[in-house]
């Protein structure tokens, strides 16, 4: 039986609490009833511990739609961060550990946790493009990628990996127990959100009878269970009136290296067929930055470039978003007509083509191929390791970094680079072995 991991008191028992007051506020005037993020917050939080019912828990989520309100960065940055809160607890020190002996600092990576995820419903059925460049991407980067199955297509992250053969993985063997351990041997990692996230099942039956998305729908790709040791990730949603309030939600629950990116053809992937929307978290100078903290006493010289001479004190750095568009052939890559990269077919048969891009069995020229390569190399701009000026990934790479920066300032033909050298050196392919190795080694716990 699930308990509250707060009072170890079983779900089940706790009291329900009624949020009527809040209802009558939210709808249909929150804004004149002056209705707060962190209350609408509190009141989802309250559905990961069983405690609304599901006639309230469907007026909340109905209220929030019809309001607006979920869309709102204010109350999407809070309302993820009591999802996180809410989600089985990992070890933080021991993922550290793992970055500080497996990370590959490059370039501005520091070896952190990267994700490369998006919303869904954008209703075109192309092919699992974030699940497969975030495996291209763990060539190089640690990959903590947070997924779950279909909800608006035919084959969902999870649903596309348990059906890769010959040996899919265990994906109900990385839990919050063993992620850490995961971690230590493979670069990549899978986090099936129902193993991190049994809260949710409170709400399963409620959002599939309102018919419509939720703000639930929005909360996931914001709601990594690592969101501690994530340093980088790119996100992609299906609106491009999201892209402005996700960006903004980031930057307000403190990310620092992110990109939302939109399709001109409401695609929650960087588009292969045209422009793409981008929202960059970038960080500039303070201008109200007031300088390194002096030493006091005998401590010596505060190598923290984050201090300054008080904890009042402005920090050097602030982050704002970046607002642009990439092309394809800002990637050096012709562009494709979406029909060209949506199959929509099922799990198994897009599975038949990942483990066909992995092994580098594709022609260089392949449609879904390109696709693939231009949201790697976002993901790899994002994190900061094509910022380097030297390159030694390993066999077969020519160290021919290509220096030229594109819109928003990055070295966006270099990411493709790297992401061509990671499936052609067979290093990709290495890389999603090790996983499955590694999840079939545990049981499930």
């Amino acid at each position: 039986m699930m308990a509250d991991i707060n009072t170890d008191r079983p779900l089940s028992q706790l009291p329900l609490i009624q949020i009527t007051p809040l209802l009558k506020r939210l709808w249909p005037e929150p804004v004149k009833s002056k209705v707060t993020a962190d209350e609408i917050a509190l009141a989802i939080s309250h559905i990961f511990t069983n405690q609304l019912s599901a006639v309230q828990t469907g007026a909340l989520l109905t209220a929030l739609h019809f309001t607006g309100w979920d869309r709102r960065a204010d109350v999407i940055a809070k309302c993820a961060a009591v999802m996180r809160d809410a989600a089985a607890p990992v070890d933080k020190e021991a993922l550290l550990r793992v970055i500080r002996l497996r990370g590959r600092r490059e370039g501005s990576y520091k070896g952190g946790f990267c994700d490369i995820v998006g919303t869904g419903g954008d209703d075109h059925s192309t092919f699992n493009i974030s699940t497969t460049s975030s495996i291209i991407a763990s060539s190089l980067l640690l990959l903590a990628k947070h997924g779950n199955r279909a909800a608006t297509s035919k084959s969902g992250s999870a649903d596309l990996l348990t059906s890769m053969k010959p040996t899919p993985p265990n994906l109900q063997a990385v839990t919050a127990a063993t992620i850490a351990r995961v971690a230590e041997r493979s670069r990549y990692a899978f986090l099936f959100a129902p193993m991190f996230h049994p809260g949710m099942g409170y709400v399963a039956a409620v959002r599939r009878e309102l018919g419509w998305r939720t703000i639930f729908n929005l909360l996931g790709p914001l709601s990594n269970p690592l969101e501690a040791v994530i340093e980088a990730r790119v996100v992609g949603v299906a609106r491009k009136d999201l892209g402005p309030a996700f960006a903004e939600a980031l930057r307000l629950g403190g990310a620092r290296k992110a990109m939302i990116v939109c399709g001109q053809e409401e695609l929650d992937e960087i588009s292969c067929a045209g422009p793409t929307l981008c929202w960059r978290l970038v960080d500039t100078p303070n201008p109200d930055y007031r300088g390194p903290a002096s030493s006091t006493g005998e401590g010596g010289d505060n190598d923290d470039d984050d201090e300054t001479s008080d904890e009042d004190s402005p920090l050097p750095t602030i982050t704002t978003v970046q607002h642009f568009e990439l092309t394809p052939a800002d990637f050096g890559l012709p562009a494709h007509p979406l029909s060209d990269v949506s199959p929509g077919k099922m799990p198994d048969e897009n599975a038949a083509i990942l483990s066909r891009i992995l092994q580098n069995k594709l022609p260089r020229d392949d449609p879904i191929l390109h696709f693939v390569l231009m949201n790697t190399a976002a993901l790899f701009v994002i994190s900061g390791i094509c910022d380097a000026e030297s390159s030694s990934m390993g066999p077969n790479d020519n160290g021919k970094v290509i220096t030229d920066f594109g819109p928003g300032g990055g070295r966006w033909k270099e990411g493709v680079r790297r992401a061509r050298w990671a499936v052609e050196s067979g290093r990709a392919w290495e890389s999603w072995q090790e996983f499955v190795a590694v999840s079939n080694s545990f049981t499930n716990e």
